[in-house]
């Protein structure tokens, strides 16, 4: 684990028109590790997200990368840095075979080695995409789209992986297998991860902080196994 800080928003807001998406928002990544997004729907954790990629225009506060400032930053400048984000929902591209959509995610890769390193390493992360990789992805079922959601992110060489929502739609079942991944894809590839995740419980198990969101603010902060303690975070997001 380095030291220094991978990645940082310092107090970035985002307006919808009146409303204030974000308020003045501060979270920061350390290299290697994996950060949890929590908070209610509509809470602002998408929004953090689209801010970050570009896709949602930051009003105020700067957006850090390794030490670069990328605050609204075209999204396929970033993908050319190294930032990845599997969306919420997973939007395969669903008439395209599983092989096309991982091809596309290699899309600003120019080097053949990297390209089909990172194919290799996308089927042994993912062996069930590996059988199925001449089937049109919309006839996945929903775990499985979801690995070729983040397969695809993968092959465009991420240093760092933005994933909204993973658990959206899946059985708990597959969900405990999808965060198996998510930590197998940290550990094995070095890759900074920063979760948005409304299964609070599941998100806090496998990163190494997190932040809570509440109407566009962080309200707690603090390492996961802390906030897994948290009688507020208990009380509001893990069930109890």
């Amino acid at each position: 684990m380095h030291n220094e800080i991978f990645f940082e928003t310092v107090n970035i807001s985002v307006n919808y028109g009146v409303i204030k998406a974000l308020n003045k928002i501060s979270i920061k990544l350390y290299h290697g590790e994996i950060v949890s997004i929590i908070g209610a729907n509509g809470a602002g954790k998408s929004t953090l997200l689209k801010s970050i990629t570009g896709i949602a225009k930051v009003t105020e506060g700067k957006i850090f990368f390794q030490s670069q400032e990328i605050t609204n930053y075209p999204p396929e400048e970033l993908v050319k840095k190294g930032v990845a984000l599997v969306p919420e929902g997973r939007r395969v591209f669903s008439t395209l075979t599983v092989k096309e959509n991982l091809e596309l995610g290699a899309y600003f890769i120019k080097d053949k080695k990297i390209i089909k390193d990172n194919f290799d390493l996308v089927l042994k992360t993912f062996p069930r995409l590996e059988e199925r990789l001449s089937q049109p992805a919309g006839t996945l079922s929903g775990g499985e789209q979801q690995m070729l959601a983040i397969g695809r992110a993968m092959m465009s060489n991420p240093q760092l992986l933005l994933l909204d929502e993973p658990s959206m739609g899946l059985s708990p079942k597959i969900t405990s297998e999808i965060f198996n991944l998510i930590e197998k894809i940290n550990k094995d590839k070095k890759i900074s991860i920063i979760m948005v995740e409304q299964n609070a419980l599941m998100a806090l198990k496998i990163s190494k902080r997190g932040y809570v969101i509440e109407n566009g603010s962080i309200v707690i902060e603090g390492d996961s196994k802390e906030l897994l303690q948290n009688p507020q975070v208990i009380k509001a997001y893990l069930g109890a």
